[in-house]
């Protein structure tokens, strides 16, 4: 009798424990979302969510959820970030500085993971929605890096905005992602006001990283859509593939006029100029001849909500005089 009685006061604590969690994260549930090819249904708002990248996480935190990150992931072993992200997380633990494996989510407690293929999971690999479904951690993909799993359009900004809305819907911010969205455009307006004079469209190459042979975005990465918003083209936006790599013979054909320089890890954007300008197979390449360079921090050129800050910096590199500017070899989003 005194089991019986302990047993029921436990099961009796659990369901008090999950109507306040219930409580405290109620709103207008059921919902669903779109993630990539999957339908995705929460019937509540998450509580332990991890973050994987810079870019997903900053996600987060403009959408003031904070409280509800139980961890990040993905940060700190390809060194994206800065300082200041650092410092506005402080208090999230940092459960993996690459990939996470199932089991450090599983052990965190997690019950949501904002990912994409290649942004901390990979095809086949050891994590996946369905995988973590199987331990009850429901998951939502970056838009833009669907184009690994299935055939998407070219990037754009609405990817971005989609992403961010989506959150507001499976976190009940609906109103902070309007807001988060509505400022990005409002900004990226701005930006076409300054360009609609300007008739030439700069021919752009985007530099990643990588010495044999250039790792480079296509045209369906996110920098494509950035670049076209600054009034640029992407030499490689006929390569129907995400981020991927390139020969640099195809480079020198297409002969850029400006080279983007995606700022992270550990060979700094100076060292990425100094090989550009110091490699032969490059020298007549009209960007290297002009050391016409422009720097961008890897969460501003990947999907989120420093994208509009990369379009004014790009802009203002491919277009100085539209914003009252002299010609600058290299820009740098700050």
């Amino acid at each position: 009798m005194k089991t019986n009685k302990i047993v029921t006061w436990r099961v009796a604590l659990v369901v008090l424990l999950g109507a306040a969690a219930s409580h405290a994260y109620a709103g207008p549930y059921p919902v669903t979302v779109r993630s990539c090819n999957r339908d995705v249904t929460f019937p509540r708002a998450p509580a332990r969510a991890v973050s994987n990248d810079s870019n997903l996480t900053e996600m987060m935190l403009a959408l003031g959820l904070k409280s509800r990150l139980a961890g990040f992931t993905g940060i700190g072993g390809w060194k994206t970030d800065d300082p200041s992200l650092r410092t506005r997380l402080a208090g999230v633990p940092e459960l993996a500085r690459r990939y996470p494996s199932v089991e450090t989510l599983v052990g965190a407690g997690a019950d949501f993971y904002l990912a994409g293929w290649n942004y901390g999971m990979r095809v086949g690999g050891p994590i996946t929605p369905d995988t973590l479904a199987r331990f009850g951690i429901a998951s939502y993909e970056l838009t833009e890096s669907c184009a690994h799993v299935m055939p998407m359009p070219a990037a754009s900004l609405d990817d971005v905005y989609r992403d961010l809305r989506n959150l507001g819907a499976i976190f009940d911010v609906r109103a902070r992602a309007d807001g988060v969205v509505e400022s990005m455009q409002a900004r990226i307006a701005t930006v076409a006001r300054a360009l609609a004079a300007e008739p030439e469209r700069p021919r752009v190459f985007v530099y990643d990283s990588g010495e044999d042979k250039p790792f480079t975005a296509g045209g369906l990465a996110m920098p494509t859509a950035l670049i076209e918003a600054a009034g640029g083209r992407n030499v490689m936006d006929d390569v129907r593939q995400s981020w991927t790599q390139v020969s640099w013979e195809s480079v020198v054909a297409r002969n850029p006029q400006a080279i983007v320089i995606v700022d992270y890890g550990a060979v700094t954007a100076a060292q990425k100029i100094r090989f550009l300008t110091t490699n032969p197979v490059l020298a007549d390449v009209d960007a290297v001849r002009a050391r016409r360079f422009i720097v961008v921090p890897y969460d501003a050129a990947t999907p989120g909500v420093r994208n509009a800050q990369a379009v004014e910096t790009l802009a203002r590199g491919l277009h100085p005089a539209a914003f009252g500017a002299p010609s600058a070899a290299v820009d740098k989003v700050h």
